[in-house]
């Protein structure tokens, strides 16, 4: 039998290749330049997957809305200044009373159709400022502490109603119209000593003598009454 030679680097290439076979088949494939997954898990992601029943991402904290601010009710702006009290008017001076008034007559005004126009004045006899405002009181009296006769003044509207401000000593008037009783046939004539008067808004009232004929039925009309006026 010839033995047959082979050729050394022939042997050579043969054997090497023959090992590079053998390598390929032993190892997992894997796309070249790709690490493999053990050599890209960090010690973080190694102790997550340890932990059973660990999420992996864990949810933002939860944060409650801030409160929102109680709206306050505003409260209504104080008065700039005190409401007045009862019976003062605006300028701050009180209504004038009886006690502080001193009343008179002044017949010039006249008459016609059977009536007499005159001025009922009412003059500030006190220490102080006060003020006239509105109609008075008018009746005709048998005397200064007697009872009223008849029906007392209607008033008369067409004169218009205005503050008047009377400092010590000066005086307010207003319109008294009286109609003789005895223009009236039905009248029940009676005697009258003057006229009691009454300031606005006053419950005490003055005296002023005027002997007067007056009608004691209460619908007869003898006097009317206009709203105090600067004198």
């Amino acid at each position: 039998m010839r033995l047959q030679r082979i050729p050394i680097g022939l042997a050579g290439t043969t054997a090497a290749a023959a090992l590079a076979l053998l390598l390929t088949a032993c190892g997992p494939s894997q796309p070249p330049g790709q690490s493999s997954p053990e050599q890209t898990t960090g010690p973080a992601e190694a102790s997550s997957s340890a932990s059973p029943g660990a999420s992996a991402t864990s949810d933002p904290p939860s944060t409650s809305p801030a409160a929102s601010p109680t709206a306050s009710t505003p409260s209504k702006p104080a008065p700039s200044s005190a409401a007045p009290a009862p019976g003062s008017t605006a300028a701050g001076a009180q209504l004038c009373k009886s006690s502080a008034l001193k009343a008179s007559t002044d017949a010039s005004g006249g008459g016609a159709a059977g009536s007499v126009y005159m001025r009922l004045i009412l003059t500030n006899s006190g220490t102080v400022a006060c003020h006239l405002k509105g109609f008075p009181g008018v009746s005709l009296t048998n005397g200064a502490g007697g009872q009223p006769i008849g029906a007392p003044a209607r008033r008369d509207a067409a004169t218009p109603v205005s503050d008047v401000l009377l400092a010590p000593g000066q005086s307010g008037s207003a319109e008294l119209r009286y109609t003789q009783a005895r223009n009236y046939p039905d009248c029940a004539l009676a005697q009258a000593a003057g006229f009691r008067i009454y300031p606005p808004e006053d419950t005490a009232s003055l005296f002023v003598a005027r002997p007067s004929d007056a009608c004691s039925n209460a619908s007869i009309e003898l006097l009317t009454i206009g709203a105090f006026q600067p004198s």
